[in-house]
């Protein structure tokens, strides 16, 4: 894909991954915005040391990184961020909402903390950032492009994981939503959504449970986090695309088996 830096008026603009401390799927993006020219800020909250092994890696080959830390669902860093941002770089042209946590959780067992949580992290906090930065771009001629990262299993919820699912299922009212108002505001400013299949499987999964996901899809392999990031990069590049959520899942919202049965995400926080 030609890189269209252009479009945000600068030949290295910024874009700021949250959950991109971790070795997952926002730190993937991070890196392939790193040799797209971009400018990245890296956000961890516990995932400190990866974090700082991921920007000396950067640095060794030459990328521009900046790194925030702190809770992804306290409003205070949000605002915090922003404001680092802005008086490092003069302006923030990107925003992946990539940090999340997701915790198996039976329907029996689901106590009203766990539903806080998730929806604490997956939902209030996507949105808070997409307000938060959002607004920040629309004071920019240039807009900005933001793309939050969804889960292919809203489309299809499975059994185990509950508050995890119903936290997600959040993630396309809020891209359009957000769409339409900071639009509103700067029809420069844009706000997409990835909602990827099953990528970067649970250790813990056997190979023949992995076979069976395999099986299930209809590519016949297994996600990879690159295939996840030229998503990423197609929605940051597309100028007349927003408002829409791009599953990003080898068929697997279309053609799977028996939603009853869950596809295991790793017991822990990409943040």
């Amino acid at each position: 894909m030609e890189n269209n830096l252009d479009l945000f008026g600068t030949s290295s603009p910024v874009a700021l991954v949250t959950g991109s401390g971790a070795p997952r799927l926002g730190q993937n993006v991070a890196l392939w915005l790193a040799k797209s020219g971009f400018r990245v800020v890296v956000h961890a909250h516990r995932s400190i040391k990866s974090m700082n092994d991921f920007v000396r890696d950067c640095e060794q080959q030459g990328f521009h990184v900046h790194t925030v830390q702190g809770e992804i669902d306290d409003e205070k860093n949000a605002c915090r961020w922003r404001d680092e941002v802005l008086d490092c770089f003069g302006r923030l042209d990107v925003l992946i909402n990539s940090a999340a946590i997701w915790q198996p959780t039976p329907i029996d067992q689901a106590e009203p903390r766990d539903y806080w949580r998730h929806l604490s992290v997956n939902s209030f906090a996507t949105a808070w950032l997409c307000q938060t930065m959002g607004l920040a771009m629309c004071e920019q001629a240039t807009g900005g492009a933001i793309v939050n990262i969804g889960d292919w299993s809203t489309l299809r919820p499975y059994v185990g994981f509950t508050p995890y699912l119903i936290s997600k299922c959040n993630i396309p009212g809020i891209t359009s939503t957000m769409a339409i108002e900071l639009a509103n505001r700067n029809p420069r400013v844009r706000v997409n959504a990835i909602l990827p299949g099953p990528v970067l499987l649970d250790h813990q999964i056997n190979d023949a449970k992995r076979l069976q996901i395999v099986e299930h899809s209809l590519l016949k392999r297994e996600g990879r986090p690159e295939d996840i990031s030229r998503g990423v990069l197609f929605l940051v590049y597309s100028p007349f695309i927003t408002g829409i959520c791009l599953p990003i899942d080898g068929g697997r919202s279309i053609y799977a088996g028996p939603s009853s049965e869950p596809i295991a995400h790793p017991s822990c926080s990409s943040s």
